[in-house]
């Protein structure tokens, strides 16, 4: 599939001197789901905002579906849902009533149908004739994610869609946005919660003081960037690793009983066998070991904290 979203040299500039975009240039396939992870005030909002038209860039251009977003903005826009940060609905209305009147919006046809089968993939059709301040927090931002389906959008943003949401709803949500791209919608989420980008995402954007440090798939990026740690338990503590041991990356645990390993798993040889081998050699009795891969949390602050330096 063809790229749906292209972003050639976005800045944007505010009066008080502050830079929150710097010249982003990205292309976002027809299906794919992109994640955009990145610090309180890296520029993801931003991003997002001036994609749906809510901010006026300084520089560069934006085309959703083929429609520059300032010069042909209706059709542009009629692309795109946008599920915001903020839960904002009409507190005495209905759910059913908010979803039906966020379609009208965009001028679509009356689909009790299409609204019925939003609400019952949301988990929402029991809720429909309920007021919306009757619900939960996550209740509320699933009819956020309903609204933000109504008109059929090719385009999803999704800012922080599971903030707040407990672990049992999020997971239903991930199904969700899952069942979603099978459909072919394109989806742009952005979340703090990195196992979130890990578990769905197909692509990850990294983004810190309005720049974008990198894109690239998630798998090839955990390759890149990821590393394992082989942890050895001791028999009897250590004081000190041996001095010949010493350049082996290896780190010993303050009550010295057991060694950290970092090791790159894409290595023809990992220095494993060898480590260990020489571990016996000196006497040094291992009782157990265990390995932990770096989460996208160790690949997303070590990124971030590289480019602060």
């Amino acid at each position: 599939m063809g790229a749906i979203i292209d972003i050639d040299h976005l800045s944007k500039d505010y009066g008080s001197g502050t830079k929150a975009l710097d010249d982003v240039t990205l292309s976002i396939d027809e299906g794919e789901i992109i994640a955009l992870l990145g610090p309180n005030g890296a520029g993801k909002t931003t991003l997002i905002s001036i994609i749906c038209g809510l901010v006026t860039p300084t520089g560069g251009t934006v085309r959703v579906g083929g429609h520059d977003i300032r010069t042909d903005w209706r059709a542009a826009r009629r692309l795109i849902g946008l599920v915001p940060q903020e839960i904002a609905l009409e507190p005495f209305e209905k759910v059913i009533n908010c979803v039906r009147f966020t379609r009208g919006l965009y001028g679509m046809p009356a689909d009790d149908a299409y609204i019925e089968r939003i609400l019952r993939s949301l988990s929402l059709w029991d809720k429909r004739d309920a007021a919306t301040r009757e619900l939960s927090g996550g209740m509320k931002r699933r009819v956020l994610i309903a609204k933000a389906l109504s008109h059929q959008p090719k385009v999803l943003f999704l800012d922080e869609p599971t903030a707040g949401v407990d672990v049992a709803l999020r997971r239903e949500m991930w199904q969700v946005v899952g069942d979603l791209r099978r459909e072919g919608v394109t989806i742009i989420l952005t979340t703090h919660y990195l196992e979130e980008a890990e578990e769905m995402a197909d692509r990850i954007g990294v983004i810190a003081k309005g720049r974008l440090l990198l894109v690239k798939p998630t798998a090839q990026l955990m390759g890149e960037f990821g590393k394992k740690t082989l942890s050895i338990e001791l028999d009897a503590p250590l004081a000190a690793i041996p001095d010949d041991l010493a350049g082996r990356a290896l780190s010993l645990s303050p009550d010295g009983r057991r060694l950290a390993f970092d090791y790159d798993t894409r290595a023809e040889r990992t220095g494993i066998a060898r480590l260990l081998g020489d571990l016996a050699a000196r006497g040094i009795t291992v009782r157990d070991v265990s390995t932990r891969q770096s989460s996208l949390e160790d690949v997303f602050l070590s990124l971030v904290s590289e480019d602060a330096a």
